[in-house]
């Protein structure tokens, strides 16, 4: 039986066992995927133990990207870039492979969506883990993207830390001149506070379409309650990236894509 997890603290709401058996039966593969609920002194013991134990792989969520990053031998550019991961695979000579599939989750979601388009011009909200992760796959997907950040300084370091990548540009949130963006993603955290981002509401009028990277059950998010009043027609969440971000994590693991539209 192969043995996998997703390893976070809080790990209860965590969907990611229901989604990857899915995949594994699509697959027919057999899967052991279980919750673990990380220690926050014990982590990397835990870890070490899981995989000494016949652990293959597992998914890491917050807060313990950053530390399951620095365990690993071996990354992808995109988790490099990124300064975390959120995939583990254990190689066959026992070496720890990470990688950041979050990026390439949202991409994934974007295009089943049909939202992206070469250039376009991708205004994010901003600057913290969350936006680290999806840089690299958006502007690998030719993206001219916007940060804007509370704090200027922090987008600043984002945008020359992936300027070599693509068209990348920082402005404090405060600053942001009303224009047109075709696509504008909420990465701030506020929404599970039931806070959104103080942004000028002609910026939502004028925008194409808007993505939370958060979601929520059976209802829309804060950020998205918020564009829809200022009449955005599209508008998603994040459960698509979310079931595209364990999809590209599954590939890592068995070296196959799963079919994913049928979850969303």
């Amino acid at each position: 039986m192969n043995k996998y997890a997703v390893w976070g603290n809080p790990i209860a709401q965590s969907k990611s066992p229901e989604i990857q058996q899915h995949f594994a039966q699509q697959q027919k593969i057999e899967l052991d995927y279980q919750r673990m609920l990380g220690d926050e002194v014990r982590f990397e013991q835990q870890l070490a133990q899981f995989f000494a134990s016949g652990g293959q792989g597992c998914n890491i969520t917050a807060p313990f990207k950053e530390r399951a990053f620095r365990l690993a031998d071996l990354h992808s550019e995109r988790c490099l870039m990124a300064e975390a991961c959120n995939t583990l695979k254990k190689l066959p000579d026992g070496r720890l492979y990470a990688d950041n599939t979050d990026g390439a989750g949202l991409v994934t979601d974007l295009q089943r969506l049909g939202w992206l388009q070469p250039q376009q011009r991708i205004l994010i909200l901003g600057a913290g883990g969350a936006t680290k992760g999806v840089l690299l796959p958006l502007l690998q997907a030719q993206q001219q993207i916007t940060l804007a950040n509370r704090t200027l300084d922090k987008a600043e370091q984002l945008a020359q830390k992936f300027s070599g990548h693509g068209v990348i540009q920082a402005v404090a949130l405060s600053q942001l001149t009303t224009q047109r963006f075709d696509l504008i993603i909420n990465a701030t955290s506020l929404g599970l506070q039931g806070k959104v981002v103080d942004i000028a509401p002609a910026i939502l009028q004028k925008c194409g379409a808007v993505y939370d990277m958060q979601y929520a059950k059976a209802t829309d998010t804060p950020f998205l309650a918020l564009a829809k009043t200022y009449g955005v027609a599209k508008s998603a969440d994040g459960i698509g990236m979310l079931i595209g971000q364990a999809a590209h994590a599954f590939e890592v693991w068995f070296g196959v894509m799963p079919e994913i539209t049928l979850l969303i």
